[in-house]
């Protein structure tokens, strides 16, 4: 895997947990997702797995 895919993998996984935060913190609400907020977290975390060397 080239390094601009990890950092691509990376910067999702960023963008899905701030996402989540902001959707906590009732900044942003998408009522459609704000019953998966654990399920981006487990994809964001995954992704940041499988972005690491």
């Amino acid at each position: 895997m080239s390094n601009k895919t990890r950092s691509i993998l990376k910067a999702i996984a960023v963008i899905l947990v701030l996402l989540a935060v902001l959707m906590e913190l009732k900044f942003v609400i998408i009522p459609v997702l704000v019953v998966y907020k654990f399920w981006i977290l487990v994809i964001a975390f995954g992704l940041l797995l499988v972005g690491s060397k």
